[in-house]
Parts: structure tokens; sequence; C-alpha cells
């Protein structure tokens, strides 16, 4: 056995894809939730299938020697794995990073071990790891002398990964379908003692070009075709990349991206453009279907300042350079209220029929006044505005 690794979530990309690879690398895997389901199903299972599709056919490995905790009742046990632990990680989405910041804070402190706990977080985000550093580094949360000594007992790398879940079939379980393609970035300039063992990561010494690459090209394209396909009563991204006018806008938001790419982490145009070949080929595979609204969830954050439409579009105004593919993908995401299941739509619905353009604008985009994008957004928000109180 190599180690043991603690991941906090216990979902699809949790049990689907980093599990995967620790349990490939040989790790004890222990899942840390608070979904009582989850947590129970893989406390009673001590295997479960993960399955890769691609356009080849499937196949499909079995996991095992992994343990489950609920950290809602069972705090001090977790804090307990993750001290003992070579590895920590979490793929529970930005907003919950600072309520697993605590336990891992009181597990930094409590460390007796000489090589420090490497802790990666595997979110799509920008930079999440050093979001989730920010919170156990909160003096809510870590004592001075604990800070002070940090560099001793942890370390910290930004990750970037890509990776396909499809909607799961009913019966599945704790079983998971997963795309077969995957990439897991990890930047190695935090880890002063040696990055840990995990089969299949990229380690790079600068993650800033892979990430925006991925969130602005595989996000950015996701995202439209399910903003688009749900404006349209379209159900899955499949569907939606069959009708002419959405492929279209996806392409154009698209080229966008890549120029900006390509300009800035000197990425040829070819090599792009075959990176944005594969991406369409791999959201379009029916074999992979999704859901345009389980895609377009969460339009909070997908509209938010260094995500995958303003993100980019903000970079490329600040050049010059044309914005109305992106333009267009933002005013299908403001469209995207009241979804259920979604609290976030339901907020952007709020939000859109209380305030004003302009207050609206910054409030959803992060941009200030100034800023050369901005002037471009408000009548954007006015729009959809003047069309929601019909």
């Amino acid at each position: 056995m190599v180690g043991k690794a603690v991941h906090f979530g216990g979902g699809n990309i949790g049990r689907g894809f980093i599990a995967e690879l620790f349990h490939e690398t040989g790790y004890e895997i222990v899942f840390v939730d608070v979904m009582d389901s989850i947590i129970e199903a893989l406390q009673k299972a001590d295997s479960y299938t993960v399955t890769e599709v691609d356009d080849k056919g499937e196949k499909s490995k079995t996991i095992t020697n992994y343990r489950a905790i609920n950290s809602k009742y069972n705090e001090a046990d977790v804090i307990k794995e993750i001290s003992e632990a070579d590895v920590v990680t979490c793929a529970v989405g930005p907003n919950i990073l600072k309520f697993i910041a605590p336990p891992i804070a009181k597990a930094i402190k409590a460390r007796t071990m000489s090589k420090p706990l490497a802790v990666i977080a595997c979110e799509n985000a920008i930079n999440a790891t050093d979001t989730l550093a920010g919170f156990i580094k909160d003096s809510k949360n870590m004592d001075k002398d604990t800070l002070d000594n940090l560099p001793s007992k942890a370390e910290f790398g930004n990750s970037a990964i890509d990776r396909i879940v499809p909607t799961q079939p009913k019966d599945a379980g704790l079983n998971v379908v997963i795309e077969s393609f995957y990439e897991w970035c990890v930047e190695t300039t935090g880890f002063k003692s040696g990055h840990p063992e995990i089969k299949g990561v990229h380690w790079v010494d600068n993650l800033e070009p892979y990430i925006e690459r991925k969130l602005f090209t595989v996000n950015t394209g996701h995202a439209t075709s399910a903003y688009f396909g749900h404006y349209k009563g379209i159900r899955t991204i499949h569907e939606s990349l069959q009708d002419p006018e959405i492929k279209k806008a996806v392409n154009e938001a698209l080229d966008e991206t890549s120029q900006l790419i390509v300009q800035k982490h000197g990425v040829t145009k070819e090599e792009q453009e075959k990176y944005v070949n594969a991406i369409i080929t791999r959201i379009s595979n029916p074999a992979l279907e999704d859901v345009t609204d389980r895609v377009g969830r969460a339009p909070l954050r997908k509209l938010s300042r260094k995500e995958r439409f303003i993100g980019p579009a903000a970079q490329l105004a600040e050049k010059g350079g044309k914005v109305d593919g992106l333009l267009k993908g933002v005013e299908m995401a403001l469209r995207f209220q009241n979804v259920e299941g979604d609290e976030e739509s339901a907020e952007l619905a709020k939000i859109m029929s209380t305030t004003s353009a302009s207050e609206a604008t910054e409030k959803l985009t992060g941009l200030e006044k100034s800023h050369p994008l901005y002037e471009k957004i408000v009548p954007i928000v006015e729009k959809v505005q003047k069309e929601g109180k019909k």
C-alpha cells in the first residue's frame, strides 16, 4: 500500500475519478461526506464498479480498499484520518470549501508525521486549492503556532480536472459510468518536499495554461450548449449540439476563447483547433448523455468574474478582441432562471427582477464600471430583464 488518501465528496467525480486513480496507485481511500445515503452505501459495500466509456466501447474496473465517514456526526474521526494521511483531496463544489476547511485545519495541527500533508482541491474553479488554503489558514480555523509551522505540516497544490460524467443509470447505486478520457493536472510549486505519488496525474510547473485551456474550452463549450439547449427546450447536450444554431453558437464562443489561449499561452493555432474539435466530439457523444439543466446549474458561479464566460471575455475585451460569441452565451445563461432543483437559478431570477441592469451586471459579473466589458454586458442584462417583464 502506498499510503492513505482522504477524499471529501462521495459523488460521481469522487468515486469515479479521484478514487479510481488513488485505487490504481495503491492508496487506502477514506471517503468523507455529509450525505447519509452515500456514506451508508459505501460503508455497507466492500466494492463498486467504474465503467469507462468512449466511442470504442466500454471497460469496467472494481474499486476496493476504501472506508467512509460521515463528517456530520463523526468530525473527530475525520480529523484523525487526515492527521495520519498522505494526501487529502476534495470534489465538493467551490462553495463548500469553507465548510471542509475547519476539520482539515484541526488535522494539520494534530499531525505528527514527518512528511507534510498534500492538499489538492479538485474543483471546476481556478486555483481552488488556494481558496481552500485561505479558509484553512483563517484565524478562525488555525492558531498562530500552527500557521507559523504550516510549511512542515502541509503543502498545497492547485489542480485542474477534466472528465465528463454522464447521466447515471437510475439503478446505478455506487457504480459510476464515466468518460474514458481524463486529465488531472497539478502544479508542483507548492510541494517543496516533493509531490505525492498519484498514478495518472500530470504534474506541471505552471498550471495557468492548463486550467485556462480547460475552463475556457471544455466548460465554456459545455455551458454554452447547455444554456442554449435549455432556452430551446432541448433535454440533452448531445441533442443540443445537433441543432445547427447551437452548434454555431458553441463554435463562435470557442473561436474567441481559442484566440485568447493561443495569444496568451503560446499554444499553436493548430494545436488549439485540434483540442477544440476533440472537446466538441466528446460532449457530443450520445454514450456520454448529459442533461442541459444539470450542466447549466449554478449560473451565478458560472457568470462570475473568473469563470467560463466573463473570465475569457474580460481578458479579450481588455485587448480589444471580439467577444460576440461569449456574450451570446452570457445572454442565455441570464435566461437560466427558476430551474427546478437549482437554488442559484432562483437567486438569479431574484437579482434580475429586483435590481437595475447596472446593479445586476456588477453583482453577477464582478466587473468594475470602468472595465471595457462592462458596457457590453449591461444592455444584455437589460434586454433579458425587459423580456422577463412581458
